[in-house]
């Protein structure tokens, strides 16, 4: 996918329904997005909080913003200087409206052009974004910005699939490996700290070498596609085990969460 058209994507996406289905999984419906945010909201306040225990004074800066899901767990873990970024004008207006006293900017973290925001930030985070650049060239400028945007000593938080097997790219999506990952963090400036489970039955298993595992995943989504409400009751019997697995796994077998200290600079 082109640069333009992954900008049109999100466009026609938040243009045709803003909130948690144009952000969320496509097709199950709002009832099994919102279960699948409400882990989102759990384990990233766990995995977050440890890592800044003083908040006073910090500036937060969040890419691909969207409808503003982590701009709230910023405040509920106690920030109020919170900065917005999307690459979409329809949810740059609406973050805008929603958070008026947010200063909300338009933000490619992939272009060649290293952002120009005016400062750099004590904490980037950047949620669902990334393995949504399927360009390797954009991805890997993308790592190179989100650098020029942290503070020496400062943090980075987002989230990747990190596989360990070799995936098919997709139109909208690249699953990247750990290892390649890992090395454009350390050649960009940025030192691992921690990594976390997100989902481990809540979301397809990119990363499992399980064919039950995927059939059933798939399973579930045709039968949500087809019928939306049927994901209020499977979300409700997932998501205690999904706070058990999380807790308790080193690793899971879709998305995770990665926290990386910004070096200092040379």
């Amino acid at each position: 996918m082109t640069e333009a058209n992954a900008k049109d994507y999100w466009e026609s996406l938040h243009r045709k329904s803003y909130g948690l289905q144009s952000v969320g999984y496509v097709g199950v419906g709002t009832p099994f997005n919102a279960w699948m945010y409400r882990l989102r909201r759990r384990v990233f306040r766990q995995a977050v909080s440890p890592f800044i225990p003083a908040r006073d004074n910090l500036e937060i800066l969040d890419v691909g913003s969207g409808t503003g899901f982590y701009l709230d767990r910023w405040r509920e873990l106690g920030f109020r200087s919170i900065h917005a970024s999307d690459v979409s004008e329809v949810a740059v207006q609406r973050l805008r409206e929603r958070y008026p006293t947010c200063e909300v900017a338009q933000l490619d973290i992939g272009d060649e052009s290293a952002p120009t925001l005016g400062r750099r930030f004590d904490v980037v985070s950047i949620m669902d974004v990334l393995f949504h650049i399927t360009s390797d060239r954009r991805y890997e400028r993308a790592f190179a910005n989100l650098a020029s945007l942290v503070k020496p000593n400062g943090l980075l938080v987002f989230s990747e699939n990190f596989v360990h097997q070799r995936n098919p790219r997709e139109a909208q999506q690249v699953n990247r490996s750990l290892a390649e990952i890992e090395f454009l963090l350390r050649k960009m400036g940025f030192e691992p700290l921690a990594r976390r489970p997100m989902f481990v039955l809540m979301n397809y298993p990119v990363d499992s070498t399980s064919r039950v595992h995927r059939l059933c995943w798939r399973a579930l989504v045709l039968a949500m596609v087809a019928w939306n409400g049927l994901g209020a009751v499977l979300g409700a019997v997932l998501y205690p085990l999904e706070l058990a697995l999380v807790a308790r796994l080193k690793e899971g077998p879709s998305t995770e969460l990665m926290l990386c200290r910004r070096l200092p600079d040379p």
